[in-house]
């Protein structure tokens, strides 16, 4: 089988049903299998349209976007999407055309080293320079964009890899990797420690980042927020993560939040951080950023915490898991006063968003 039907037939096994680009030469026999096959492909008028395209399906459908483009200029123009995903860790992957392989490395009409250019905005990159490394590439691509942290990934298809015969044909069911195996559960300890957190505090809140949707915990969300009654900001990524209208919601924290979310976060003695990078248009200045207060992070990928803000209690698996096992022994404190408190500050501030 050519590599251009191959690679086609892996992304219908894969369950893509659309893919955004813009065709171009080093890509032709790719388009002239994806126009026989049941996919739909929707042309955009520039190829950075097609990796934003592909990020918001993603966002929008929960699936992983695919996203399509030529050699050289073509690749490089999918950067700005790819290097939005990168930020936002939306899962898409971007299939790009290359120069043959024995003309990489050349300067050779249209080519990049697109491989390179986008290693520091992706979570992996491939260059498949073999058409019987097809099959793996695909399946591992896939799975590295929507498993644990999610995030973008390139595959380099050079021209002569999509012309060549292969007979590496079998689609693989399953993908393990030796050194990425991401941690869904928090360890039992670390969830204690919070449960402990939770009851002593006197003003906890509740801090839901883009990891709540991205992991489908929104109903865990507000499980433990109802049961503790603790009150809830949600980041930018995190809105519509808790219903706005609810008591205990306090809307979006930071630069372009509520005045009582962020006086929230700033009075508190507990943040119970569930999937969010503590942003610099949320926390500003670092070393002022609630100065009284615990910090809990929850977060699949242990990268990212204490990166940015310092964390007492860290906690790293998945935030609909870790919510699962927090809410049966998560008990509230006694927050009388510091409801009291946040009522008279919406009082102060009622006409915010």
């Amino acid at each position: 089988m050519r590599g251009a039907k191959l690679i086609v037939d892996c992304l219908v096994k894969e369950g893509v049903e659309v893919v955004f680009g813009y065709p171009g030469g080093a890509v032709l026999d790719l388009f002239d299998e994806l126009v026989k096959s049941p996919i739909r492909f929707v042309l955009t008028r520039h190829e950075q349209a097609a990796a934003h395209a592909a990020d918001g399906y993603a966002r929008a459908t929960g699936k992983t976007g695919v996203c399509m483009a030529t050699s050289g200029p073509g690749a490089t123009n999918l950067v700005t999407g790819i290097a939005t995903a990168y930020m936002d860790s939306i899962p898409i992957v971007a299939f790009t055309g290359q120069v043959p392989t024995s003309m990489i490395g050349n300067d050779a009409f249209q080519e990049a080293d697109i491989v390179g250019i986008t290693r520091p905005i992706t979570k992996h990159n491939y260059l498949i320079t073999r058409a019987d490394d097809i099959t793996r590439t695909i399946k591992e691509a896939f799975y590295l964009a929507a498993a644990g942290r999610r995030g973008p990934i390139l595959v380099d298809l050079p021209k002569d890899v999509q012309q060549a015969e292969t007979r590496q044909t079998t689609y693989p069911k399953r993908v393990d990797l030796r050194g990425y195996r991401p941690k869904h559960e928090g360890h039992p300890v670390q969830i204690k420690k919070l449960a402990a957190a939770i009851a002593k505090a006197k003003r906890p809140v509740l801090y839901a980042g883009g990891g709540v949707i991205a992991s489908g915990a929104s109903r865990e969300l507000k499980a433990l927020a109802e049961k503790t009654e603790i009150p809830v900001v949600c980041t930018l990524l995190a809105m519509g993560a808790f219903p706005d209208t609810h008591r205990l919601s306090l809307k979006m924290p930071g630069m372009h939040g509520t005045r009582y979310a962020n006086y929230a976060v700033m009075d508190s003695d507990l943040i119970i951080s569930v999937g969010a990078r503590f942003d610099d248009r949320v926390t500003g200045k670092l070393s002022e950023f609630a100065p009284h207060a615990t910090i809990a992070h929850i977060d699949i990928d242990p990268s990212a915490i204490s990166k940015s803000v310092r964390t007492d209690i860290p906690v790293v698996g998945e935030a609909k898991d870790v919510l699962k096992q927090l809410i049966p022994i998560a008990k509230p404190g006694n927050y009388k006063e510091w409801h009291k408190q946040i009522r008279e500050w919406k009082k102060c501030h009622p006409l915010e968003y």
